[in-house]
């Protein structure tokens, strides 16, 4: 699935980005979260996979999504194990975002970047996948309407990109 692709002008080249959909081996399997922290210039407050921009150095996606887990939240390379790429993602905001699915040890511990992160959390990966718990709104943006998906859980609000990096690991699993 990608997404938002008919907003993006057909002249501009997505950056590439990587995000780690981290799953946290428990006895039921959790996804690993970030909330950003309140003050950064942009997407303040949401809530994100660890991930970002590719680095000129960067091997590959799983690099690029390892290197930017390690600068947010502090997560050890050592501890994850990579399971496979999501279809790319573009956005609206000009990337091309991979998903990045592996299993992070039970065992992790975090150090979070104060700057980048507020918050760290994880959600069961059985509630995500449940699709009665996706919902797509209309929201505007640019002068217009686009389509943005929504997965509230708790508190916490998972929408936008991560929302929809989501529903690509869901049509990924569940698709027919």
């Amino acid at each position: 699935m990608v997404g938002e692709r008919d907003l993006l002008p057909p002249d501009r080249i997505p950056r590439a980005a990587a995000v780690l959909v981290g799953v946290v081996a428990r006895e039921e399997p959790q996804l690993l979260f970030t909330q950003r922290a309140a003050g950064l210039p942009v997407h303040a407050g949401q809530i994100s996979f660890p991930g970002g921009k590719r680095d000129p150095e960067d091997a590959s996606p799983l690099a690029t999504a390892l290197r930017e887990a390690q600068e947010e939240v502090g997560l050890d390379a050592a501890l994850v194990r990579p399971l496979g790429y999501l279809d790319l993602y573009i956005t609206n905001s000009g990337f091309a975002i991979v998903g990045v699915v592996a299993e992070i040890a039970p065992s992790y511990a975090l150090t979070l970047s104060p700057g980048e992160v507020a918050d760290a959390f994880e959600v069961p990966l059985g509630f995500l996948m449940q699709e009665e718990n996706h919902s797509v709104e209309m929201r505007e943006w640019a002068g217009g309407l686009r389509k943005v998906h929504h997965m509230p859980w708790r508190e916490r609000h998972i929408w936008g990109v991560t929302a929809g990096v989501l529903r690509n690991l869901y049509d990924r699993l569940y698709a027919e």
